[in-house]
Parts: structure tokens; sequence; C-alpha cells
């Protein structure tokens, strides 16, 4: 019984990992068809934190639904958590994926565990370690190959998405950071769920979700647009969480590079945009870095997970 549990532990984690890879893909697609990063950000958000919050009404666990609002510091928190967290890292690598690609998108936001690591050591909470050098080390000659192909002269990447990009990475790394303790005391999907409805109606504020030309759409369009608001954000945050039950969060990280590849991988085949030898080096080294860090832990640091990501797309 315990290995089918764990054999589902990882079937849960691979597919909520390859859907949000192919989710930032679909999601270019769906930009290059005149979709807007804030709309689809708020219809995402919105959609994806009702359902949750829904789930957990509909469970053992619905008398916690309501209480993080009834004590004044943890609104507080759950209110930061929500705008410099969720919002901050949903937009932030949406705006990355349209003005570059989804794969160097998703490279660039899977820096996220080294702005982890400074964090930490700047804090000092904890010394600059080995382990720490080597994956500095993995992260930064794995992004100079994304972003210049071994060019010592110019980038490949246009730098709004590199920029866009990394900041998707320092807020994640909030993330990661800030809701651990959200997180412990009232459970992933009511912390998640009341964030992404906070974060997709605050950005409905700026950009509503009925101002939308739909003449253009076709089938397609509809159906990339149900595939990222459902399959890419509802169904792999909650796949994500669910197999947390029967793996440890080491290994769901371990298993969770799987996105960045399958972001990499429908770039390349689906969309049909140039990948050079050298940018496949680097995507190995990033993919690298976090494989490194899932498999050599160590106390008092934090590899982000999208878990608590939920790490843009």
């Amino acid at each position: 019984m315990a290995k089918n549990a764990r054999w589902l532990g990882i079937i849960l984690v691979l597919i909520g990992a390859i859907f949000w890879g192919i989710a930032a893909t679909v999601s270019q697609r769906l930009f290059d068809e005149g979709i807007t990063v804030g709309w689809l950000v708020a219809v995402r958000l919105i959609s994806s934190g009702l359902l949750m919050l829904i789930i957990v009404l509909l469970s053992k666990k619905r008398h916690l639904v309501f209480l993080p609002w009834k004590n004044g510091r943890d609104a507080i928190s759950l209110l930061i958590f929500s705008y410099l967290g969720m919002v901050a890292v949903q937009y932030t690598f949406m705006i990355s994926i349209d003005h570059g690609n989804a794969a160097v998108a998703t490279l660039m936001q899977y820096q996220a565990p080294i702005f982890v690591i400074l964090y930490y050591i700047l804090r000092k909470v904890a010394q600059l370690t080995m382990r720490d050098v080597i994956a500095v080390t993995l992260s930064l000659a794995g992004t100079f190959f994304v972003l210049t192909n071994g060019s010592f002269s110019e980038l490949v990447v246009p730098l709004p998405s590199v920029v866009w990009g990394l900041i998707s990475g320092v807020a994640l790394a909030f993330y990661t950071i800030y809701a651990s303790l959200l997180i412990r005391k009232w459970g992933s999907l009511v912390v998640i769920g009341w964030s992404m409805m906070i974060g997709g109606l605050s950005v409905a504020f700026f950009h509503p979700i009925r101002d939308v030309d739909t003449s253009a759409w076709t089938s397609s369009t509809v159906i990339m647009l149900i595939f990222v608001v459902f399959f890419g954000t509802f169904v792999a945050f909650y796949f994500f969480v669910e197999s947390l039950q029967y793996l440890q969060p080491s290994e769901t990280t371990l298993l969770g590079t799987v996105e960045p590849l399958a972001a990499v991988l429908t770039t390349i085949l689906w969309l049909q945009i140039p990948y050079g030898t050298y940018q496949i080096i680097g995507t190995v080294l990033i993919i690298g870095m976090i494989v490194f860090l899932s498999l050599f832990q160590e106390k008092k640091t934090v590899v982000p997970t999208r878990l608590i990501k939920i790490k843009n797309t």
C-alpha cells in the first residue's frame, strides 16, 4: 500500500509540473493571439483560487476557510503574501514570457533558490558553504549560456524578458520564505486559494475581465485558455499539494524540475523558437542546480517548490 501511495505521489507531482511547464508555453501562444498579460493573470488566479476555496469548504477542514481573517496579524500577512508573493510572481513571470519566451522566463524564475540562499547568508541565518558555491556557480554558468548562447558580445534573449524573469525569481524567493508560516498554520489550499482570489481580483481592478475582445477567438484559443486556467493552474497546483501527502518536499522539488524541461521542449517543438546548443547546456546546468540543492539540502536552507510558488506559471 505504501509503495502504491508513493507512486501516486510521483505521478501527481510529475503531472502537475508538466502542466505548469506546458501552460507557460501555451500562455505565450495566447499573448501572440492578442490576449493581454493582465487579463490572463486575473482570470487564472480568480478561477483557480475560487476552486481551491470551494474544495476546502467541501472538506472536513471547512472551518479553516475564514479563520485567517479573524486574526489581524494573519490577515495582514495574507494580504502581504497575496500582493508581494502571488501577484508579483505570476504577473512578472507572464510579462517575461510576453517579452521573450516561455523557456527563458521559466529558467530565469528558477533562479529563486539562489536568491533564497543569498537572503539567508545576508541575514546571517546561514553561512556560505561549498554547497552554496557550487549551486551559485551552476546557476550563473547556466544563465550565461541560456541568455547568450555562448557569445560574450550580445544577448540572444530580449533584455526586458531577462529582467522581468529575474524579478519573478526574486518574488518567488520572497514567496517561498514568507509563505511557510502561513501554510503551516492554515494549510496550503486555504492560503493559496485566498492569495489567488485577492491577487486576481486586484489585477482585475486594473484589467477588467469584461474588457476583452473575443471577436478573433477561435476554438483553439478557447481550448488553450481552458488549459492554462484549469489544467495549468488549478489542477497543477492541486496535484502538487496532494503529492506532499505521499512524498517528501525534497522529492517533489526534484521531480518538479520537469517543469522547465517541459517549457523548453514545448517552446522548441511546438512554437518552433530557435534554441542554440549552448542554451541547451545552460538549461541542463540550471536544472542541475535545482537537482543538486534537492539532493544536498542543508538545515535552514529552503529550496523553492511550486507548492509555495503556488513557483510563473
